[in-house]
């Protein structure tokens, strides 16, 4: 994700002295709850939109729609800029918040934006449950994404930072398994409140997601700040006694020293932003940019947010779409957790590759089988093929799930240097949450007018991206952030030429400089 601060590696790869203390027990509860929340958020709205209480409260248009089979093509049940904007809104807000997340982060602390991210939840969980009307709706989804930008900017950093060495990498990827599970818990929860007569059904489904709220605001008050934020902050004694309490040993000189040094370094560096555009940081750059936005086309995002109205439109009825929903945040659950024991022995490239070809293969499949079965007035499948999709969808969360899920953020934060690495991951955020807008909000209207063919396009998206990583992505496994200039860049094929270029240029400066001296 993204933050305003420092992750800061031992020197030369010496682990400090440190314990599990009580305290970073409570941080993996903010990584479960920061995680789960912005899961709950993604997963929820898919199982809400395709409950016919709610459509016939909201989107009435929507729901004759789907009661009415003479009303159009099988396609476009849901095809609607308003149901789209109850899904997308979110994600346009946490892109607008991430911008003033990532000035609270550095300025205010990594515990005082949790804290805001948490109220700005439960609020926007107030509105949804409760609302009487489409702006009441929005307006809960907007407070929520503003959740998620302050959520996603502090809590990877905070935990980063919080955590001893060892399992610094495991903790982050406890984030986005988290993430996974609240989706699951999501999908869950809907195909239960779907069976709630009354038509309040959705009402719950809204307002569990104050259970992770309530929780991740709870743990912001408990937790203390970073040592990082505090020393970054110039309290310096503050953030050494803090130290010493979240590493349970009084031997901490050596890493505090390092946390004032990385402080100071950073703080030389007065424009991150600009130094992102020299030379030496583009391939980085350019790598974190395509990844967000391959990550999006993969169609990822349309299958989680609208699983159950995907399979609704394919002619599962109502429980068995959900069901079937359920089945896929199960896989992605599952192959989440094969990535954290995978990544770092066959490494980042290999699993995107694979993965490339999973995925490829699964939306074809797909394609396929809905070309030749549902037309515009028909979407009877019939058992045999309706499990073949469910099979073919689940293969294509489960590539996603190992791949390009958790390494669409590993492989940013791991690559960008130092000074540049909190501009970085804060245009990371930014791309990411601007793509996931732009699919949330187009999907059902693409799935619409490409009908069958929305998978071939995302299955053509697919076939690029794997070009690209096979011949732009470099291999980043067990190298320490600190060499990746020396053993990455400059020994690839393309990138070294941005390295070379730099240093050209840093020496002609350096020669004009000399010039002017001596004829001065």
């Amino acid at each position: 994700m993204a933050g305003g601060g420092l992750a800061v590696a031992s020197a030369g790869g010496v682990e400090f002295e440190a314990k599990i203390t009580p305290i970073v027990i409570i941080s993996c509860i903010m990584a479960a709850t920061g995680g789960l929340m912005f899961g709950y958020d993604v997963g929820v709205s898919g199982g809400v939109t395709s409950m016919p209480d709610f459509l016939k409260k909201f989107f009435p248009v929507v729901y004759r729609k789907t009661e009415d089979g003479d009303l159009g093509s099988n396609y476009c049940k849901y095809d609607n800029q308003g149901l789209q904007l109850f899904t997308s809104s979110l994600y346009l807000a946490g892109l607008t918040a991430t911008f003033f997340a990532s000035y609270t982060t550095r300025r205010l602390g990594r515990k005082l934006t949790m804290l805001i991210a948490g109220v700005f939840f439960i609020v926007g969980v107030g509105f949804n449950a409760g609302a009487q009307d489409l702006a009441m709706l929005i307006i809960g989804r907007i407070l929520l994404g503003c959740g998620v930008g302050f959520a996603n900017q502090a809590v990877p950093v905070f935990l980063s930072e919080i955590a001893p060495t060892r399992i610094r990498g495991g903790l982050n990827i406890l984030f986005q398994l988290n993430v996974t599970i609240g989706i699951l818990f999501a999908n869950l929860v809907n195909y239960g409140t779907a069976k709630i007569k009354g038509g309040w059904g959705w009402r719950l489904s809204l307002g569990l997601a104050g259970i992770p709220a309530l929780l991740l605001t709870i743990g912001a008050l408990l937790v203390v700040d970073t040592p990082n934020s505090l020393i970054e902050r110039g309290k310096l004694e503050q953030g050494k006694a803090v130290l010493r309490k979240i590493r349970g040993t009084d031997n901490i000189e050596p890493e505090y020293l390092e946390l004032v040094e990385a402080s100071r370094i950073a703080k030389e560096v007065k424009h991150p932003f600009r130094n992102l555009l020299l030379s030496k940081n583009r391939p980085q750059l350019v790598i974190a940019v395509a990844l967000q936005f391959f990550q999006q086309f993969t169609g990822i995002n349309a299958i989680m947010f609208y699983a159950p109205v995907l399979f609704d439109t394919l002619g599962f009825k109502n429980d068995a779409s959900l069901y079937s929903a359920v089945i896929t945040g199960a896989v992605n659950v599952l192959s989440t957790i094969v990535s954290i024991y995978s990544v770092d022995k066959v490494g980042r490239r290999f699993l995107l590759l694979q993965a490339g070809v999973q995925m490829f293969f699964a939306q074809v499949v797909i394609a396929v089988v809905l070309g030749i079965k549902v037309t515009d007035k028909s979407d009877n499948l019939g058992t045999g093929f309706a499990v073949l999709v469910v099979i073919m969808v689940c293969t294509f969360v489960s590539a996603f799930a190992w791949s390009w899920g958790p390494l669409g953020w590993l492989i940013p934060s791991e690559t960008f240097p130092l000074e540049t690495r909190s501009a970085g991951q804060s245009v990371t955020v930014c791309i990411n949450l601007l793509f996931t807008f732009v699919i949330a909000q187009a999907f059902l209207s693409m799935l619409c007018h490409f009908k069958y063919g929305i998978f071939l396009f995302f299955s053509g998206w697919v076939f690029i991206m794997s070009v690209f990583v096979w011949f732009l992505v470099p291999e980043t496994k067990n190298v320490p952030i600190e060499e990746m200039t020396e053993r990455v860049w400059k020994k690839h094929w393309l990138w070294k030429r941005f390295m070379d270029d730099d240093d050209e240029y840093v020496q002609n400066d350096l020669g004009k400089k000399n010039w002017f001296a001596d004829h001065s």
